[in-house]
């Protein structure tokens, strides 16, 4: 039952998110074996201000063995 949660900088189409839902869907699909009824997504918005109380410090720096790719960037 992959649960996909996805956090970007707001700012995104409606549009935009439902193609990276399905492309995330079908990626999990074909890397994990599971069928399409147990993949999920999840899109929060973050206000570029925020991102760095909200993302980058609880979700990237507080937990280095949950990143499978880690960002190019440091904005502290």
């Amino acid at each position: 039952m992959p649960h996909v949660i996805v956090k970007m900088h707001s700012g995104r189409s409606e549009q935009m998110k439902t193609a990276l839902a399905e492309t995330l869907t079908k990626a999990v699909m074909d890397t994990l074996g599971s069928g399409e009824e147990s993949v999920s997504v999840a899109i929060e918005d973050i206000q570029p201000k925020d991102w760095t109380e909200q993302v980058y410090k609880p979700d990237i720096i507080a937990k280095p063995r949950s990143i499978y790719k880690k960002p190019g960037y440091d904005p502290r």
